[in-house]
């Protein structure tokens, strides 16, 4: 470490940055596992990369590099030849700029006085050495791996030869489809059979790309080195498997894998969503709520006892929100307790059931043993039956902070599906602190951001819509909409020329006052108890979108097909 522990604590714990518990519990954690402090400060989410190896630099009298916003994209054989990559590899170093009297080195270790000087000599040029995180090295030093892509095609073309055997080049190819995936941040990897060929598609940013195909014939080989990994029937292809596996990603960090396999016509597809598995931090305020929807939030979870629900589509982020909530209440006074189908991701302090059908481990007869566990708090991940909704409502009445999720397409919907899963409305009125419904956006890549305004096109589609240009002009405060001035990226190296990086949500947040309840018990539709809550000042999702496309987070155009005008 360039500082030490003790140091960093300083640093940290001193200024606010992080608060002493959690950095007493991780530098434990740290010490029980192979990693070092400063990174699994990054990994829980403590602390920003940048921030931390920014500070630390500064600490030891050292110039900070940030590779990522650095040319990393251009380095080329010529500089890459100056370390071989077995050294590069063991000094954690590599040169990111030269020219004809002096070399630039990113490190993890600027205070390596011997390795400098052998290099200094053997270049014959000054080393101006260069501090880099971790995880910024490691991101480096793949450059020596040459293009993934590259080596996948390689081997596809090698098992193509090959009638028999090659078993070692199907290992090899999920093993790279895999390493590929988690570089490119993708959260799910789609191999698909077609007539001919089958296709490999990464989900990135909520977008599908395809990034390689195969001849059919292989797909089968493919499928059963998956199957095998997964723990699943490989003699079994007419019906459908659900699996999982964790595989070590290259530069440190392990990641679980979902695995989904189902018959089709063409063959057998596969689905496989990646999560990482070791202690991930989720932090409420990192979730993109607007301040009045995060007092909302922050006052019900606040409460002793009720139910807070998250709503929207499969793949909307409610996990993540509830996850970050539990984050924000975990404390060692408190016991929390969750019952889940899966559980997506561990979380520290937490006590994290899934479920197991065969052995009758399901969210009702998880939920009784869960309430005998005496909780304070309790997270059902999904509610989607009659016996569930009861058990959660009275939960949440008998003193239990409840978290939960719903399919239901706005926050006021909530109140009649519960209606419809047979809850009496006097029981939903009395337990619900707050619902929030959400949708994820992608979000403008900052490297590359710029303003524009509307132009004749936009301008005429939004002339038919009629609700999303009044929020436009309320918000913005202009009465000509030509005047509006929005945000889009133009496309660079660090977003791969989409314009977006990373996704955010837009949310409605409608709190349970005394109105809404009286509302409820008289079973009232969405649409009445959606207006009162507006009157009441709730802000729609497609309002907080308008709002965080006005702010340069995302674009119109997200917000358009993501919420309803």
């Amino acid at each position: 470490m360039l500082i030490s522990e003790e140091k960093l604590k300083e640093l940290l714990v001193d200024p606010g940055h992080i608060k002493e518990s959690d950095f007493d519990m991780t530098q434990k954690e740290a010490l029980g596992k192979d990693i070092t402090l400063e990174r699994l400060l990054v990994e829980k989410g403590l602390i920003r990369d940048e921030n931390l190896g920014r500070m630390m630099a500064d600490e030891a009298g050292y110039d900070y590099i940030d590779l990522k916003k650095a040319n990393i994209a251009e380095i080329g054989p010529d500089l890459l030849d100056i370390i071989p990559e077995v050294v590069a590899y063991s000094q954690k170093a590599i040169a990111f700029e030269a020219d004809s009297e002096t070399i630039k080195v990113a490190t993890t270790r600027p205070d390596n006085y011997p390795f400098f000087k052998l290099l200094e000599k053997k270049t014959e040029k000054v080393v101006e050495p260069y501090y880099a995180t971790p995880f910024d090295m490691d991101q480096a030093l793949k450059k020596y791996r040459g293009d993934l892509m590259a080596e996948m095609q390689r081997l596809i073309k090698e098992l193509e030869k090959s009638k028999l055997g090659g078993e070692e080049n199907v290992v090899e190819l999920v093993n790279l489809i895999m390493e590929y995936s988690h570089s490119n941040l993708a959260s799910d990897v789609h191999i698909e059979p077609l007539t001919e060929f089958a296709i490999i598609r990464f989900r990135i940013d909520g977008i599908l790309h395809k990034v390689a195909e195969y001849p059919k014939k292989l797909h089968d080989r493919i499928v059963s080195r998956i199957k095998i990994m997964s723990k699943l029937r490989t003699d079994e292809k007419a019906a459908a498997q659900d699996g999982r596996f964790a595989f070590d990603a290259a530069g440190g960090g392990q990641v679980d894998v979902r695995v989904s396999i189902m018959p089709t016509t063409e063959g057998e597809n596969v689905v496989m969503r990646l999560l990482m598995q070791r202690g991930r931090r989720f932090s409420i305020d990192e979730l993109g709520l607007l301040d009045n929807d995060m007092k909302k939030l922050k006052a019900a979870a606040n409460k002793p006892y009720g139910m807070i629900i998250v709503v929207g589509p499969t793949g909307s982020g409610k996990t993540t929100t509830l996850y970050s909530v539990l984050q924000m209440l975990a404390e060692p006074e408190v016991n929390i307790m969750t019952i889940e189908d899966p559980t997506e991701y561990n979380v520290e302090g937490v006590q994290q059931t899934q479920v197991n059908p065969a052995k009758n481990l399901t969210f009702p007869t998880g939920l009784r043993s869960i309430v005998r566990q005496d909780p304070d708090i309790i997270m059902v991940g999904e509610i989607r039956d009659e016996e569930t909704v009861d058990m959660a409502l009275n939960s949440a009445m008998t003193g239990h902070l409840v978290l939960s999720t719903m399919h239901a397409n706005d926050a006021a919907t909530t109140f009649p599906r519960f209606l419809e899963m047979g809850a009496e409305p006097f029981l939903v009125a009395s337990s619900l602190n707050v619902s929030i419904a959400q949708r994820l956006v992608r979000k403008i890549c900052e490297e590359c951001r710029e303003s524009h305004l509307l132009s004749e096109e936009e301008l005429e589609i939004l002339s038919e819509e009629k609700r999303l240009s009044e929020l436009i002009k309320e918000i913005s405060g202009e009465e000509d909409l030509k005047e509006v001035r929005f945000y889009r990226g133009a496309g660079c190296k660090f977003c791969n020329d989409t314009g977006y990086e990373g996704r955010t949500a837009i949310f409605e947040v409608l709190e349970v006052t005394e109105a809404i309840r009286n509302l409820i018990v008289q079973k009232e539709s969405s649409d009445i108890i959606r207006r009162k809550a507006i009157d009441e000042g709730m802000s729609t999702m497609l309002h907080d979108g308008v709002s965080k496309a006005l702010m340069g987070v995302t674009t119109l155009e997200e917000i358009r097909k993501s919420a309803k005008a």
